[in-house]
Formats: structure tokens, C-alpha cells, sequence
């Protein structure tokens, strides 16, 4: 009989420094780097994993992985009857940090930071977390499997301080409340100057990463919603589903983002988020000419961004698009007040940051402003999403910064508004070779395509920013 047929689940059989451990070998980490991460030695390591390979049975790393990956699956699909997970909010608890020296000082930055973070994600609407007063019970507690199981929360996030005279090192871990398996983890070494910058930093570092649009809780609850029939999706499922699409900003995905965001609020109209992300597959619908009709696709936009602050008044995003389509009814100051608003909701974080930098570029504002913003989105957030590039090239062509507006747009997502700014900064510069390749691009693969219709739907209102659109459209010879 086989050590799997006496115990349904041997994984059960390791302690939680011991699973942590069997996890991120699994996962091609070195005994130095593990030992690094947890604090231990790596002569500790290796004697952790010979009695991982004996309470489990296996001989190599490739027989612990198959066997993780196994019994993870298993444990998952216990945990949620019929093979659906739960519906509702993420439930994320973060446990209080761990201070690993004795000074008091570092106990109450430590404290500090999990108390920043439990407050932070709270603002966000798809997340549901457990109070810092709950998590206080917990204080000392290392069993996250047990901890996970009370509170019934899909993750938790665990860390712990340790300083020195001159430099204060902080480590963070995203751990699965169902079966404890690592799944991110992050350290920040910051010099020993400004106790409150470090606690600032690295705060929202960590919000951006497990949070943003991109961010790492996103795309685990997209992995599962990957792998649900599509008759089983509920309104979440659709609208994760439709982020994807509406994230390669090519037309067949853009369609297929339409389709999905339009299913996610008719199954649930209460969803502001969904609603949100329509508006913008519909943004770069018209801008991109993937439609005949930017006017039209330009109200749908608006339609849908009304809808999601109207569900919504909270929430960042929605306040400032409805900031900008205020501009193009030619009010320029509520446009930068709503976008202002939306910068005092959530001053943190990367995704709004980074909208507002476009906006002050191209609808209202000043555009040297917008370069602060988006600087400030992309050190933030490590995980930052392509289309940040795309706002720091518009920002930077609005400035006259070509060389820096080509190098970012290089790494923005590629749709036809990507190789208009390309073509208009290589004008503007004289690579003359570098326009026309990519105005034959334009012209072959995307003809309905102008500079116009782009400013129609986007929406550019921004003096500054129209005088530069149409005089670098006019520099590279686009229609």
C-alpha cells in the first residue's frame, strides 16, 4: 500500500515551517534563499526538507512538486462544494507583524505597518478584511492554516521587522488560507533615516502589488475563474475574464471584453467595477477606431463611467473619468476638481495615479504634474501593468520629452494610438526610416484609424495637448 492510500492528505503531517519550506523548494528556491526569506540557516533548510522527504515519502524536488501540486488541488476543491469557490469579496487577513529584535521601538513600527495595510486595503470594494482588533488576537500565532480556517479567509498576509544601527529590513508573505502554500513573498531593505518613510514605502508597495489592477490577488482569482466552465460563471467570473481581454487592446479582444463586462452587470448591476472596465473597453474601442462610431462609442463610455460612481461614489477610478468627460463638455475646472478627488480617495494608489497623470496631460491640467504622477505609480508599484507606459509616453510627448515618450511607448501595450505617438515623436525627432514603417502599419492593418477619431474618443481636451496631436499628426503625415 502507498504512503497516499494510508494518508488521504500526508501534507497534513507537516508543520507550517516545515510546509513554507517544502513550498518555496518546491518552487526552485535555494536552501540560501529560503534560509534568507525565513531567517534560518541553509545547513536548517536542508535538514527541514530530509524530514519533508521522509514524513512525505518522495525522493527528489520533482516528486515533492507533483506531490504539492496534487494534494493543493485536492485541498482546494474540498474546501469549495461542487468545485466553485466562494462568491463575494476576497477575504484577506493580515496578521501583525513580527518584530525580531527587542528594541520597543521596532515592535510599534512593526504594529504600524500591518495597522497601514489592513487600512489601506480596505478601501478597496473587491477585497473584504479582517479588522486589525480581530487580528490582535492573533498576535504571536505562526499556525496560518489554523488562523486561515477560524477567520475562513481566502489569504493572509504575514511579516515581520528586523533592524540594525543603520538599515531596517522588513519581509512580507501572501500565504493561502486554505493550504498554506506561499504564494508571493517580498523583501524591503530601507536605510535606517525617516522610521515613517520606510513604514510610507513600503506600505504602499505592498497595497500596489497585491491589490492593483494587475496586481498579485487579481490574477489569482483569475487563475480560478480560468478554469470554470463557462456556464458557471458568475458576475466576478465575467468581469476578471473581461479585464484579461480588454488587457491585450487588440479588436478581437476588445470585442470579446465587451461581451464579457456586458454579461458581468447584466448578471449583476450592482457591480460598479464591471461597469467601470466597460466604459474603458469602450474608451479603446473608439480611440483605437476599433468601432465605426468614436462619438458613439465615446457615450457609451460615459454612460458606463456615470453608472459605476453613481453605484459607487467611493471609488477612485470612476471619479476620475467622470472628471474627465466633464472636460468634454468644456468644464475644465470640475474635470480637475473630480480628478482631484480622486487623488485625496486614494493618494496611494498606483492605478489612480496613473490615470490622473494622463488626464493632466491630455484633458485638464498641467502636464509637468502628470510626470510626478506617473513617476511616482511606477516606483510604487512593482507590478506595474503596461499600460502605465502608455500614460508616461502620452505625458512625455505633451512635454517635448520624444526620446522618453518613444522609449516608454515601446513598452506600452501596441494598438494603433501606441503607433501614432510612436510616428509623431520619430517626426518630431527626424527618424524619418522609423515613420514610415509604422505609418505603412497604420495604413495596412488598421485604415479606419485617425488622429482625429483618437482625440474624439479618448477624450483629449487639453490645449496643449491638441496643439501637439495635431501638429505631430501633421509632421508624420498621418490623415
Amino acid at each position: 500500500m502507498s504512503s497516499l492510500e494510508v494518508n488521504a492528505n500526508p501534507i497534513s503531517g507537516l508543520s507550517t515551517r516545515e510546509h513554507v519550506v517544502a513550498t518555496k523548494f518546491a518552487k526552485g528556491l535555494t536552501y540560501r534563499e529560503i534560509g534568507e526569506a525565513l531567517f534560518i540557516s541553509p545547513m536548517t533548510v536542508r535538514t527541514h526538507l530530509s524530514v519533508i522527504y521522509q514524513k512525505l515519502g518522495v525522493h527528489s524536488k520533482l516528486e515533492l512538486a507533483s506531490l504539492l501540486a496534487v494534494q493543493g488541488e485536492q485541498t482546494t476543491a474540498a474546501a469549495m462544494p461542487n468545485g466553485t469557490d466562494r462568491t463575494g469579496p476576497t477575504i484577506i487577513a493580515v496578521l501583525p507583524f513580527d518584530n525580531l529584535g527587542s528594541d520597543v521601538r521596532w515592535a510599534r513600527l512593526a504594529d504600524g505597518l500591518s495597522a497601514d495595510i489592513i487600512v489601506d486595503l480596505s478601501r478597496y470594494a473587491d477585497l473584504a478584511v479582517i479588522s486589525r482588533k480581530t487580528m490582535l488576537a492573533f498576535k504571536g500565532n505562526c499556525d496560518t492554516l489554523l488562523i486561515g480556517r477560524k477567520l475562513n479567509a481566502d489569504y493572509l498576509l504575514e511579516g515581520s521587522l528586523q533592524a540594525t544601527e543603520k538599515q531596517i529590513r522588513i519581509s512580507v508573505q501572501l500565504v493561502d488560507g486554505v493550504s498554506g502554500a506561499s504564494l508571493w513573498a517580498e523583501r524591503y531593505e530601507r536605510p535606517m533615516d525617516d522610521l515613517f518613510a520606510v513604514q510610507d514605502s513600503v506600505s504602499e508597495n505592498v497595497i500596489n502589488v497585491l491589490a492593483s489592477c494587475g496586481g498579485k490577488l487579481a490574477k489569482l482569482r483569475l487563475d480560478v475563474a480560468r478554469r470554470k466552465p463557462p456556464t458557471s460563471l458568475g458576475a466576478y467570473d465575467c468581469y476578471l475574464l473581461g479585464v484579461e481581454q480588454h488587457n491585450l487592446y487588440i479588436p478581437a479582444a476588445n470585442a470579446e471584453a465587451i461581451r464579457l463586462l456586458s454579461r458581468a452587470v447584466e448578471l449583476d448591476p450592482g457591480l460598479a467595477r464591471a461597469w467601470m472596465e466597460l466604459g474603458f473597453a469602450y474608451s479603446i474601442q473608439g480611440s483605437n477606431a476599433y468601432c465605426d462610431n468614436a462619438t458613439e462609442a465615446l457615450e457609451r463610455f460615459r454612460d458606463c463611467a456615470e453608472k459605476a460612481l453613481s453605484l459607487d461614489p467611493g471609488d477612485s477610478i470612476a471619479r476620475q473619468c467622470v472628471g474627465d468627460l466633464c472636460a468634454c463638455d468644456g468644464d475644465f475646472g470640475r474635470a480637475i476638481e473630480e480628478n482631484n478627488r480622486a487623488l485625496a480617495i486614494a493618494p496611494n494608489d498606483g492605478d489612480t495615479l496613473a490615470l490622473v497623470a494622463g488626464s493632466r496631460a491630455l484633458v485638464a491640467g498641467d502636464p509637468h504634474e502628470g510626470y510626478q504622477l506617473i513617476q511616482r505609480a511606477l516606483r510604487i508599484n512593482a507590478l506595474a501593468p503596461a499600460w502605465y507606459y502608455s500614460m508616461l509616453g502620452r505625458v512625455t510627448f505633451v512635454m517635448d520629452r520624444y526620446a522618453e515618450c518613444i522609449a516608454a511607448f515601446r513598452r506600452a501595450p501596441e494598438m494603433p494610438s501606441t503607433l501614432m505617438f510612436l510616428a509623431m515623436a520619430y517626426a518630431t525627432i527626424g527618424e524619418t526610416a522609423e515613420v514610415t514603417k509604422l505609418n505603412q502599419r497604420l495604413a495596412k492593418e488598421f485604415p479606419q484609424f485617425t488622429p482625429e477619431a483618437y482625440i474624439t474618443a479618448y477624450p483629449v481636451t487639453n490645449p496643449i495637448a491638441l496643439a501637439a496631436i495635431r501638429q505631430g499628426a501633421q509632421r508624420a503625415g498621418l490623415n
